[in-house]
């Protein structure tokens, strides 16, 4: 058995243990160690990349399975595998991480093993959530993130970080408790004593296992409930730009970089598999759910004069995005979904590590506390130009690309139209105008007296932000790649809810 998923899922918990529990660590050698520690994880996980022999992009089918026994009474499995859908959301956990431990270098001095432990410990709750195909097991690891951060915004947050923090535990845990309920009915109802998410999709599929078409409903918005929290779908959304404001840098990365696409991720791999004619009921439904929240994400940020908060609001109105492709049910908006959810990982991403850097100067997050940015830090503000252009969706940059497959995903659907697709085009168009406003305040303009003192971006910076730039241009010029390797997963999900719509 290959066992180079377990390798990957759990040895970020094995340096969250080291770091916690052995001994003589001093804060400066514990941010060595866990950035040492990521860096190996992301060694691990390089394999994956298609060309490297162990991921195989021309199989739609699950690869590098693997599955023992763990809980036999109640038929709970062991089970890790990945595909197409799954590939570029485990990579993306594991690049993300230690540029965002690397950020953690100048603004966390406070209970540093402590910190550096749940960022490795969060990363295996997240790779978790991304490689279970066990359904019980994937809830463990679902319901295991919210600890890590639930003390990383607790402890380190800002000043209503106890307020944002309950905030965010109670809305997550709460929709996950009606997911749990959903999977136990699940497991009652199939009576095969498994939890494995690809048997009971095969007896899906050859007539052994059949839902009520009520029933499956019910139990898909249980699921629904989970997944749109986390994502976060409008309305659904309120924990979010609480939680982005209060949370550290680092969290705020985490968090907007890979904890929000695990909403995304859930959809597609639960909803649309396990109650195909369900999703298809209520896509139109979820469909004005994604263009309100693209309007009114983008409209909010606009008034916001926190620059934390715009951006945060941003996610709710670029998500949005993700799951008008999601729901578009077919193969082009799903393509453009997962890709999306790499690149608002890449792009919101950097641009909450660069409002960091410029908070750790002045310790304030006031727009209006800002002026003349690009005179004194130039280097700063040309690579926070690219990162803006990024989120905004210019050509030849990475957003560009992934909105424009949800569009034309959204155009062709038979759920959704023209219309949605408009509005979508309405969010581009927003988005340009709230995020170029928070640009020029901040960076043009006369330098203030307290800008005039500030210092350009240092190599440290230099070296978290240059990786993620390469990404983003990368994506945007040559996103063949990236495509090709999920392309065949997708098209068979497509396919798996196809004959009904062409029935339709």
């Amino acid at each position: 058995m290959n066992f180079l998923l377990s390798v990957i899922v759990w040895l970020p918990l094995l340096g969250a243990l080291i770091l916690l529990f052995a001994p003589g660590i001093s804060d400066h050698a514990a941010k060595r160690v866990a950035l040492i520690w990521s860096l190996v994880v992301f060694a691990a996980s390089l394999p994956l990349i298609p060309g490297f022999g162990f991921f195989d992009p021309s199989r739609a089918q699950l690869q590098l399975i693997e599955r023992v026994p763990w809980i036999g009474a109640f038929g709970v499995d062991y089970h890790l595998a990945v595909d197409g859908i799954s590939l570029w959301l485990v990579l993306l956990t594991t690049f993300l991480t230690p540029i965002v431990i690397l950020s953690t270098f100048d603004s966390v001095n406070t209970r540093v093993r402590a910190f550096e432990a749940f960022m490795l410990a969060l990363q295996t709750g997240m790779l978790g959530v991304l490689l279970a195909q066990d359904l019980f097991l994937f809830y463990i690891f679902w319901e295991f993130t919210l600890v890590p951060m639930y003390f990383l915004i607790g402890i380190w947050g800002g000043s209503r970080r106890i307020y944002a923090t309950v905030k965010f535990f109670l809305y997550t845990f709460a929709a996950s408790v009606l997911m749990l309920l959903a999977i136990i009915a699940l497991y009652v109802l199939w009576g095969a004593n498994s939890f494995s998410l690809p048997d009971m999709l095969n007896a899906m599929r050859t007539g052994q296992f059949t839902l009520d078409q009520n029933l499956a409903r019910w139990l898909f918005l249980a699921f629904f409930a989970a997944f749109a929290v986390k994502v976060p779908l409008w309305p659904f959304h309120s924990w979010l730009p609480d939680a982005h404001t209060e949370a550290p840098t680092a969290g705020s990365v985490i968090l907007a970089g890979v904890l929000l696409k695990l909403g995304g991720y859930g959809f597609i791999r639960f909803n649309l598999q396990l109650f195909p004619e369900a999703s298809r009921f209520f896509a139109p439904a979820i469909g004005v759910l994604a263009v309100i929240g693209i309007i009114y994400g983008a409209w909010i940020a606009y008034a916001q004069t926190d620059i934390k908060k715009l951006v945060a609001y941003s996610s709710v109105s670029h998500l949005g995005f993700v799951m008008l492709g999601i729901f578009a049910l077919n193969p082009i908006g799903l393509h453009g979904a997962i890709l999306q959810m790499v690149n608002h990982g890449l792009s919101t991403g950097a641009l909450f590590l660069v409002v960091g850097m410029i908070y750790e100067r002045r310790h304030t997050r006031d727009i209006n506390a800002f002026g003349g940015l690009w005179k004194v830090m130039p280097v700063y503000t040309f690579l926070s130009l690219l990162i803006v252009m990024s989120s905004i969706g210019l050509p030849a940059l990475n957003g560009f690309v992934g909105e424009a497959t949800i569009m034309f995903g959204a155009f062709s659907s038979p759920f959704l139209g023209w219309e949605f697709a408009a509005f979508g085009l309405l969010g581009v168009i927003l988005a340009a105008v709230y995020l170029l406003w928070m640009f020029r305040r901040v960076m043009m303009g006369d330098v203030t007296e307290a800008t005039a003192k500030l210092r350009d971006i240092t190599r440290l910076e230099l070296t978290m932000l240059v990786p993620l730039i390469a990404l983003i241009i990368l994506i945007g010029l040559y996103p063949a790649p990236f495509f090709r390797a999920m392309n065949e997963s997708v098209t068979a999900l497509a396919n798996s809810i196809g004959p009904t719509l062409a029935a339709r």
